[in-house]
């Protein structure tokens, strides 16, 4: 399933805003790159949030064909640069196992998101720590999957702040999805449940199931979540058919240690990047392919609740090396 489009020339503005590598600036030889060079080059990779991973990789391909002689210039750093990121983001990523396929309903394309190919509602499950923008991202998603003539019902899991709930009702009241929440202090697993049956009796198309914020660092709270992960599957064949990790674009690197914890306690398919209009840090998206092998599926680009967009590489790609030539 693919989301609406933002305009070109507005996806890439906003990628060559927040990811500002100033390769131009960076000394290339007429035979290639001395020591100095590769390291101002590592050291711009790390400012823009590659992460270590990804920079290292990077660095060491154009180190690689600076010794072959391929590089002779600014132009082709940068056309060196741009492949092999495209590879990173194009690629099955690293080999750390956090992403997983999709259920019953996995794609071609792993940015794409999934839909049940079975009988029953799609489930989407949405993780996160606290603050990121988890209930606004539901909200926009919920937004767009109506505005495509789809039935979706929202499940509150979070039982512990009714205010949390209160605000995820109000959201889905405005957007036309149903919703559906448990007893204050309740069972989240229940609610989950609860939510699955009632997609399957309403005939929904999608279920969301929201679950509280947590710290990734809470063993307690994270086992309560691979509770709510077990009872989605034992109630539906290949449910949850996505589990979305949002993201808060501006944290750079501590969201990699966000992945990293979630993706122990249940299987993700997916990372939803909040508040990218905000941020300067737009190479997380490389460092998270890189580490985990896991797609940037969505990304928040506002705070109206149509700016959440389709995440595309090649948008990326142009934003951030276009404007070197």
């Amino acid at each position: 399933m693919r989301l609406f489009r933002k305009k070109d020339e507005t996806r890439k503005s906003i990628w060559k805003r927040v990811v500002d590598l100033a390769l131009t600036d960076v000394r290339v030889l007429s035979s290639g790159m001395d020591d100095e060079s590769l390291e101002e080059l590592e050291e711009r990779l790390l400012a823009a949030d590659f992460g270590v991973p990804a920079t290292l990789r990077l660095v060491q391909h154009v180190e690689d064909l600076a010794r072959r002689g391929k590089i002779r210039g600014g132009g082709q750093l940068r056309d060196a640069l741009r492949a092999e990121v495209a590879r990173i983001l194009e690629g099955d990523g690293g080999a750390s196992g956090a992403a997983r396929p999709a259920g019953d309903g996995a794609t071609s394309n792993p940015r794409d998101l999934a839909e049940n190919a079975g009988e029953g509602p799609t489930v989407y499950l949405v993780v996160g720590v606290n603050g990121v923008g988890k209930t606004t991202s539901i909200a926009k998603l919920a937004h767009y999957l109506v505005q495509q003539g789809r039935s979706v019902l929202v499940a509150a899991g979070d039982t512990y702040r009714a205010g949390a709930v209160k605000q995820l009702e109000t959201w889905a009241g405005r957007v036309g999805a149903d919703f559906v929440r448990g007893k204050e202090g309740g069972d989240p697993a229940a609610v989950a449940y609860d939510a699955v049956e009632a997609g399957i009796a309403r005939g929904a198309d999608v279920v969301i199931v929201d679950t509280a914020g947590r710290l990734h660092t809470n063993r307690g709270l994270m086992e309560e979540l691979r509770k709510v992960d077990r009872v989605i599957r034992r109630r539906l064949e290949g449910a949850p058919h996505e589990t979305l990790i949002v993201l808060d674009a501006t944290v750079g690197q501590n969201a990699v240690a966000q992945v990293r914890a979630f993706g122990q306690a249940v299987e993700l398919t997916g990372i939803v990047l909040a508040k990218m209009d905000s941020s300067a840090r737009g190479g997380i998206v490389v460092a998270l392919r890189e580490e985990f092998g896991l797609p940037v599926k969505l990304v928040g680009l506002g705070e109206k609740v149509e700016d959440l967009d389709a995440f595309d590489p090649e948008d990326f790609l142009q934003g951030v090396f276009e404007g070197e030539r």
